[in-house]
């Protein structure tokens, strides 16, 4: 699966690369080069960062789930305790 990015945020995602290499590496880096490597990152590095945000939105979806059956219960038969 490639994560496919809208035109707007690859060209931002772009600018971010060459600004860095830039600022960090000491080097100008071309949209060419800049474009490589975000490439190379959404190939490689994507996938990984996409599994741990389906985890991480599980557990949470998870922990909703379970604050549902505390928060949303009432106690049946209570009309006679209540006299």
């Amino acid at each position: 699966m490639a994560i496919k990015l809208n035109q707007e945020v690859e060209k931002r995602l772009l600018g971010s690369i060459q600004r860095y290499c830039a600022e960090n590496m000491d080097e100008e880096v071309g949209e060419l080069k800049a474009r490589l490597l975000l490439d190379f990152c959404l190939r490689e590095i994507g996938p990984s960062v996409y599994n741990q945000a389906i985890i991480d939105a599980q557990a949470a979806m998870h922990d909703k789930i379970a604050e549902v059956e505390t928060v949303c219960y009432e106690t049946e038969f209570g009309y006679w305790k209540k006299k």
